[in-house]
């Protein structure tokens, strides 16, 4: 990742929807996370050698933390990226989805197809 680039959005999401009751969800904060533009789920977030979980954060603490509504703001149901923003490296960080953000653009078939039908006068 480029220095001058502090963070970025990706993907990563939380699911926070109808259906995100199911017990393999459970807890929702450890299992609940999941690529949207693959719908595969991440490797739970208590698992640090199959996930970039940052060690720290606003809080000092491990992320996922879900600081922001802790203080006061929105859920942190988004997964950006960040540039050593809390001197940890390049690592992924829980982030209210409100935040605005460069993003990181994914391709995939379904992804396009989805596009184009319902875009029919793009070019893609």
């Amino acid at each position: 990742m480029n220095s001058n680039v502090k963070y970025i959005w990706t993907s990563g999401r939380l699911c926070d929807f109808k259906g995100c009751d199911r017990p393999d969800l459970q807890p929702i904060h450890i299992n609940g996370w999941f690529w949207t533009a693959e719908l595969k789920k991440l490797a739970p977030t208590n698992n640090r050698v199959q996930n970039d979980w940052s060690h720290t954060g606003g809080l000092n603490r491990p992320q996922p933390d879900n600081r922001e509504p802790q203080q006061g703001g929105a859920p942190e149901n988004c997964l950006a990226v960040l540039n050593n923003f809390y001197q940890d490296g390049v690592h992924w960080h829980d982030v209210a989805c409100h935040h605005r953000k460069p993003f990181v653009c994914e391709e995939s078939d379904s992804l396009l197809k989805y596009v184009r039908f319902t875009n029919p006068n793009l070019r893609v």
